[in-house]
This record gives C-alpha cells, structure tokens and sequence, in this order.
C-alpha cells in the first residue's frame, strides 16, 4: 500500500504506539521484529491518545542488527587540546609582539594536524589566522601542508583578502602543494561574496596553474555556484560545459536540480529533470531525495509523499537524507503524527542510527512545543552513542527563543553542557547573545560573549553587529567603539548600516574625534594587503 495511503486512512486517529518502550531501554536493539506500514495504522487505530512519542512497538529493533556504532567524531584529544590552549592565547592578546613571545613559551610541538585544528577555530578572523600561519612555518622542522594553506585561505576568503589569497597560491606552486581543492575553495570564497565573474575566473585559472579540470571538477563547481545560491549562473556554465567540453553525468544533473530546488522554482526542476531523462538517466535515490527536498521546501508534502511512494515501487531504497526530509518538513507544519512515523520507518530499514535523524524528530516536537518529548529523544541519541550535539541544542534554542521562552532556553544553554557534556559552537552562542540582546539584555549578553571568548571560540560579523547595535540602542558608546576595534581587529568589516548608526551616535555626543579615527581604521582595512 502507498504510503500516501496509509497516512490518509491514519488521520482520524492519534496512535497510542507511539509510547516508547524503548525510552527505557538501554542497550541497542537486535533484529526481531518486520512489521509493515498498514499494521501501523491498525495499531494506531485502536487509541485516542492525544500526545505523540516515539513508538512502543518496537517496528525499529531489526534496524540496528547488533553492529557495532562506530563514533563519527572520533579525533585525538590530545590536538583539541593543544588547539584550544593556543586559539585561547591568540583571542586574548592584540599585541602581535607579546602574543609571539607566548606562543614561543607553550613549547607546543607543531604537528601539520594541529596547524590545521587552530586555523579552523581561527576561521572567523582571517588576520590571527594568518598570523599564526606565519608564526607556525617559522618553527623549527615545520612545512605546511596543502590542508593548512586551504584553511587558511578559507579564514582569509571570509574577510575577503584575494589579494592575499592568491600569493598563497603562488607560494603553494612553488613549494608543490598546490591542488585542485584550493581552486574549488577559492571559488567558493567568491561565489558567496557573490562575486561570480571572479568565481567563474578562479575556475578557469586552474588550467594555468598546471591543473587540468576534469567532470567531477566541474560538478563540484557547479554545486559551489548552487550553494551559493547563484543557480541561473550554474545553469549557464552547465550549458556551456555540455557544448563544449563534457557530457554531464547523473551528479551534474542532481546539483542543478538541488539548485533549482533550493530557490523553490519547480518549473526549471522539472525542466532540469526532464532533460535528465532525456539524456538517458534516470533518478537514483539521491536524485528522488533532493526532489523530495523541494517539494517540502515548497511546502507540497503530499507531492512529496507521492514521489517517495514512486522510489518505493521502483525498489529504490530511501536514504536517511530523506526520511530526515519528511521528518523536518512534516514536522514544520505541525504534522507530527506523519513525521513520527516517518521516524519510525526510517529504523525499520536497516540504517544505523545517526544524530540528523534524531535531530529532525527533535526539531518536528520542537514546533509542537512538546519539549519533554523532544528531550526524550535526546536520551535514547545518549544511550546509542550518537548524540547530542550543538546542532541539536540549537534547534531546541531556536524554537524556545521564537516562543519567548528566554528562562527556559538559558537554562538549556547551560545544561547542555553541564548536564550533557555538549560544547556549544560559535551559532548556539550566537542564538544566546541575540536573544538577550532583542530582550534588552545586554549584560547577559556580554556574559555570555566572555564565556564563548573563555572557550577560545571566535564570533563573527554578524554576532560583532548584534552585540554593538544593541549597546548603541543602550547609549552604550565606549562598549561599542570596544568591540568594533576587536572586531577590526580580527579583519572583519563592520557592515555599513551598523557602522552607520553608530557613527551617528558617535557625532550626537561630540565624538568626532573617534569618528575620524575609526572610519581610518576601516579605510584601512578595505585595502589591507595583509603581510607577515
């Protein structure tokens, strides 16, 4: 029976199944149980429950098949350390001099994957970055590696140095660590900068640097220029390279359509799909889930369930990508007794537990406001190893704050990591500063700017902007001036409209004096070429 089927005959009922058994459990399952979507619904019709959990029948038991769940995070302590230890001195200390003189003195021995580990956490200020670029190629016995240099272009390609960028190019020549990824990540830097031309240019430069641009070369092109949501100008490149240069596989295909997807313009994806066919491909699971994809982005959740019902009956295999799809979109529209049992299906098929599944039933209770039901799901990710983590914090953040929930989220933002061993990113500190800002916060806020700066994490522009437009709002103007110089610091630009206001501010108090000397700071930083 389609699925589509089965959940219209489900409507009428809430199904009682969803009270787990396995909340209690605390070993992974085995397989001992199949069980069909339509005994499902005739379970579920036998209760009026109310309130949707995670199924008592266990449907899920024969998913897991007793393998052993490797852990996706697994690194060595050892370097997160040492990372840590060295982003908390470099974040701490303005002074190039002095900071030197204290990365001398930790006698950390470099290793090429702790480099990369510390420009990484660098990558939101570009200019610490490159300096502890040039502090590390200094120390006795140390040669940078490709992976090295890509990271550090990628903390440069945020504050927009291409001048910089492409004399690291020149030097990756010369010392024979130059690929084809750098060229991919530099077009990336462009593409978001919406600096397409450059992209395209960047691109086409790789041949003269030696390297010869093959099919997946220009897939991975065209899926940068999507992501950066520059799909007209993927389409035309595609166009252009099936003329002239390459046949297009399946891969090419599915990114235009993830693209066209994106943008929610499903006549060009239907176009997009058609040729696909016509050129002889048909659509694999990747290809069924980015349709999927679109049609919940689009908000035509039956249209959706329809084209899994299609993959269904041709034997193609749903990936998770798709059944966290359903669960999401589903989900978001309050449908939870859908997204549940998509949840469930999604174990019943054989795959390994993984968090963005869980994270998506995390996020389908969240906009029900079932936020009890929503932790539940987070102890059964704790006892299969695979979770939390901050993204899944960060969706309970986000609906709490929506909600105006302010206590009951800080309370989450601490627990999570007192209570669940989960270190907040850069974004969960984010959501926090901004809803303490929007609540006229500002002290809170700053609170947990310093807790987020103890941890060596780094902002970005637009948690710098939030924090300084709130101070400004506050008359706040020596903390402002404060922060902008640290975040000129790092070689992030203000945005304009900020920059503006304060500017304003500034003037209304007889500060031109500061005025004159910030706006050369940033005058400055426009043309910075930066140098060791």
């Amino acid at each position: 029976m389609a699925f589509s089927q089965i959940l219209k005959r489900s409507a009428a009922t809430t199904p009682e199944i969803f009270r787990s058994s396995l909340h209690s459990s605390s070993s992974p399952p085995s397989i001992t149980v199949t069980i069909s979507s339509s005994e499902i619904i005739k379970k579920s019709q036998t209760s009026n429950q109310t309130k949707l959990r995670p199924s008592s029948l266990h449907l899920h038991l024969r998913s897991f098949c007793n393998k052993t769940i490797e852990n996706p995070g697994a690194f060595n302590p050892q370097i997160i350390t040492d990372a840590e230890k060295l982003c908390k001195i470099i974040s701490t200390h303005r002074d190039t001099s002095r900071l030197e003189s204290l990365l001398n003195s930790t006698q950390t021995e470099l290793s090429p994957a702790l480099v990369v580990e510390v420009l990484k956490k660098l990558s939101n200020a570009g200019v610490f970055a490159l300096f502890f670029f040039r502090w590390a190629e200094k120390q006795n016995g140390f040669k940078h590696t490709s992976d090295s240099y890509d990271a550090l272009i990628e903390a440069l390609g945020k504050i927009k140095q291409f001048k910089v960028i492409w004399s690291l190019v020149n030097d990756m020549k010369i010392k024979g660590v130059l690929g084809k990824s750098t060229f991919a990540l530099i077009s990336r830097r462009y593409a978001r900068a919406k600096k397409v031309k450059e992209a395209i240019e960047a691109f086409e430069r790789m041949e003269k640097f030696g390297l010869k641009p093959e099919l997946h070369d220009y897939n991975r092109f065209l899926d940068t220029l999507c992501k950066s949501r520059q799909v007209e100008s993927a389409q035309q490149v595609f166009d252009k390279m099936k003329k002239i240069k390459f046949k297009p596989d399946i891969k090419s295909y599915t990114i235009l359509l993830e693209g066209w997807g994106q943008e929610m313009n499903l006549l060009k994806l239907d176009e997009v799909y058609r040729e696909m066919k016509g050129d002889g491909f048909e659509p694999d699971a990747v290809a069924y889930g980015i349709i999927i994809n679109a049609y919940c982005k689009a908000k035509k959740y039956d249209q959706a369930i329809n084209k899994f019902d299609e993959m269904k009956s041709k034997n193609i295999n749903p990936t998770p990508h798709i059944y966290c799809t359903l669960i999401n979109g589903l989900g978001s529209e309050k449908r939870l007794r859908e997204s549940l049992m998509f949840f469930e299906l999604s174990k019943s098929c054989g795959h390994l537990p993984e968090a963005p599944t869980y994270n998506a039933m995390v996020g389908s209770y969240c906009w029900s406001m079932q936020m009890d039901d929503a932790f539940m799901v987070i102890e059964e990710m704790r006892r299969y190893g695979i979770g939390p983590n901050s993204r899944t914090f960060d969706i309970i953040l986000h609906h709490l704050v929506k909600d105006r929930r302010t206590k009951e989220a800080y309370s989450v933002f601490k627990r999570m990591k007192d209570e669940f061993g989960c270190e907040p990113s850069v974004s969960t500190y984010e959501i926090m500063v901004r809803m303490f800002c929007n609540e006229g916060r500002v002290d809170m806020a700053i609170g947990v700017w310093e807790e987020m700066k103890d941890e060596g994490v780094l902002p970005g522009m637009h948690m710098f902007s939030t924090l300084i437009d709130s101070l400004c709002r506050e008359k706040k103007l020596q903390g402002c001036c404060k922060y902008l110089e640290e975040m000129m610091d790092m070689g992030i630009r203000p945005p304009g409209l900020m920059f503006n206001r304060l500017k304003k501010a500034l003037v209304d108090e007889g500060k031109e004096d500061v005025v004159m000397m910030l706006t050369r700071r940033l005058e400055k930083l426009k043309t910075l070429l930066v140098v060791s």
